[in-house]
């Protein structure tokens, strides 16, 4: 006699209700479901869940921030009890106030979104490579001709023609001053330069950040070297030479080194962006020479600029924030909704191994014969 193979089904599948099932979908598409940060195309790093974002290689932020830190430290620490005690007790309250200014500026240009603008979905790439003719359909002869988009549009802006670039990464014409960072791998509007020093690009959204971060910079450089200055030099006026003085107040020393190589870099720049921002002229322009004479007539200029140093500072400094286009901290859904109301016939069971009906027709008439006999 052979024996029959059956399978047990197992209770525990088929006592499955439909609300339990509704529940387990919901928890399993909450739990696939992330933030538009985690999947975010670009090369930046994100932190306290999509609030904070940096540039992928912002190593030398914390150098910025630590030279800062122990050069107003030492100052604080070295300088100012004899300072105070000798000239005035402000000096530690304007030191203060502006070392408190050039850290938050800098924290605020480089966690800040510069302007990055999202890349184009499938089906807006696909409108705009339809428009621009990219691929051309086959001809009479039979062969295929192909002509790849055009990398410029032309628009007016003051009477002046402009012209857009076409970004094959983004897949969508860039903005008026707008320019495809390539250490971030964003578009970014009003894009100035990337600057690895404050650890993100500079562009429409933070460069008044920036601005106000090399300006009070340079006032509180410059403040404490003329202050090391003024200590030295009290103390060698006691009676004490100058090597005395130096010897009583080490850490003046090292104040002095820092402040002498970064007073004129920081003052030299803080000149040129100065100068940028009164002809409202961006870094990325003014290297390029996109409105200088050469490349322009001489009734045609910087079509962006007012021809009034300050209307150009308060369009640049002053206008209202303008709003973030990227939404960091937005849900994502990878898998999607199915019906709320899912029936219990909807419900997979455990597939059956696949039977023979021959073989299922021989156990059967074996079973029989075993039972006359």
């Amino acid at each position: 006699m052979k024996n029959c193979e059956y399978q047990q089904i197992d209770p525990r599948v088929l006592s499955v209700s439909p609300s339990s099932a509704q529940q387990n979908h919901t928890e399993k598409k909450v739990q696939q479901s992330r933030r538009k940060w985690e999947v975010f195309p670009g090369k930046n790093k994100f932190f306290c869940d999509g609030r904070v974002i940096l540039a992928r290689h912002s190593g030398v932020l914390p150098l910025t921030l630590g030279l800062i830190v122990v050069t107003c430290g030492l100052f604080f620490a070295f300088d100012c009890p004899f300072l105070v005690e000798h000239l005035t007790v402000f000096i530690p309250v304007i030191g203060g106030v502006l070392f408190l200014f050039v850290v938050i500026s800098l924290l605020r240009t480089s966690f800040t979104d510069p302007g990055i603008l999202p890349r184009a979905t499938p089906d807006e790439a696909a409108d705009i490579e339809k428009q621009i003719g990219k691929a051309q359909p086959f001809d009479t002869s039979g062969s295929s001709t192909y002509r790849p988009p055009p990398r410029t549009k032309e628009i007016l802006i003051n009477q002046q023609v402009v012209k857009l670039k076409y970004c094959f990464t983004c897949k969508m014409f860039r903005p008026p001053r707008t320019s495809h960072c390539s250490l971030c791998d964003n578009c970014v509007e009003r894009f100035d330069h990337h600057c690895p020093w404050v650890g993100n690009c500079v562009g429409k959204r933070n460069y008044r950040f920036f601005y106000s971060f090399i300006i009070s910079l340079s006032f509180l450089t410059s403040f404490i070297f003329g202050c090391v200055v003024t200590h030295i030099t009290l103390r060698s006026q006691e009676g004490k030479s100058l090597i005395q003085a130096v010897q009583e107040s080490p850490a003046s020393v090292v104040e002095l080194v820092i402040c002498f190589f970064s007073i004129w870099s920081v003052l030299g720049l803080s000149g040129f962006h100065t100068y940028l921002v009164a002809s409202n002229l961006t870094t990325n322009e003014d290297i390029k020479g996109s409105w200088s004479s050469k490349r322009c007539t001489e009734e045609f200029g910087n079509p962006y600029s007012y021809n009034n140093i300050i209307t150009n500072c308060c369009v640049t400094l002053c206008g209202p924030m303008p709003p973030s286009l990227i939404d960091r901290r937005g849900f994502l859904s990878v898998v999607e909704a199915t019906p709320a109301a899912a029936s219990a016939s909807e419900i997979e069971l455990p597939p059956f191994p696949a039977k023979n009906d021959a073989n299922m027709e021989e156990n059967c008439e074996d079973f029989a014969l075993s039972c006359t006999a």
